[in-house]
């Protein structure tokens, strides 16, 4: 079974090439029949280019360019899409997320629906601010005792799960916005009574470029979607 890792990127030129470097060794050394797909929403600081002449010769990266549209949770759709494999890998394009978990996360999904990796399990955590890592648990009990939902971190967007579950989904009103279309995705697949499996996971430092999260921003866009899903208000018209 083949593999599609799916990175979403936009002023990523500083870490991509490392990153994708990272993946490639990575399920290769396993022998993983795998993809990575790079959906750029043209960015002006030049990653699709780059992607594209430093990985001409190589088969199994495919970069996608967007012009006309943009967002974090419509480049993953997208990327989903167009992808060929049986199971997708979601994850960060700045390192946050180690690409060293994506072999048991694959081998998760033999067994579970969905791998999702968390920082709140025993042995998860971040090594950035203390406080970031309280104000995120915090907020993920808020989602959990309002949507009722049973996964720890709905925040993460680091998870790999088998692309068959999207059937008969409506994709389009949960992939849109930014990370809050993670909230939206795990609530789906647990009314839907799918198996999810969360495994340790430590964010790291980003390497490279700046931060695009607005954590006051952040903080508004997320409580509004819980509400609306609490609500039932959340399906994108």
């Amino acid at each position: 079974m083949k593999t599609s890792v799916i990175l979403p990127t936009y002023n990523e030129k500083d870490s991509i090439v490392l990153l994708i470097s990272e993946i490639r060794k990575t399920l290769t050394a396993e022998g993983i029949d795998h993809e990575v797909v790079i959906v750029d929403d043209n960015s002006p600081d030049g990653t699709y280019p780059m992607v594209v002449q430093r990985f001409s010769d190589d088969p199994q990266v495919v970069p996608i360019l967007r012009t006309r549209e943009k967002g974090l949770a419509s480049a993953i759709l997208h990327g989903i899409l167009h992808s060929s494999g049986d199971k997708i890998v979601v994850m960060d394009t700045d390192f946050n997320h180690p690409p060293n978990l994506i072999p048991l996360m694959i081998k998760i999904t033999d067994y579970f629906d969905i791998a999702l990796g968390s920082r709140y399990v025993i042995g998860g955590g971040m090594e950035t601010s203390r406080l970031r890592f309280v104000g995120s648990k915090l907020f993920n009990k808020f989602i959990h005792y309002t949507l009722g939902v049973k996964t720890t971190d709905n925040l993460s967007g680091y998870f790999a799960f088998n692309k068959t579950i999207l059937q008969g989904i409506d994709l389009e009103s949960i992939f849109y916005g930014y990370g809050d279309y993670f909230i939206r995705f795990l609530y789906v697949m647990q009314k839907n009574k799918r198996f999810i499996l969360e495994l340790p996971v430590v964010y790291k430092d980003r390497q490279g470029g700046l931060s695009k999260t607005d954590l006051k921003n952040e903080l508004i866009r997320y409580t509004g979607t819980v509400l609306k899903i609490r609500f039932g208000f959340w399906k994108k018209k």
